[in-house]
């Protein structure tokens, strides 16, 4: 099972990598560095709380998983 700690940390990596993906994209589009990154920012902190439900979720459920 893994462990809260490890979902956490998990989710900060996955969305520091979508943080700068988005601002990216976000300066691309709209041509403004502000407005970029607010995009980015909202777009992490709800990806954030996602994903966390999401792994937790599925640490739950032991489908799939090999039992050794």
């Amino acid at each position: 099972m893994e462990t809260r700690r490890r979902s956490v940390v998990k989710a900060v990596i996955w969305n520091v990598i979508g943080l700068t993906v988005m601002t990216v994209v976000g300066m691309l589009a709209t041509g403004s560095a502000t407005v970029g990154g607010t995009m980015a920012l909202v777009n992490t902190g709800l990806g954030f709380v996602t994903y966390l439900i999401y792994e937790r979720i599925w640490a739950g459920i032991a489908w799939g998983r090999a039992h050794v």
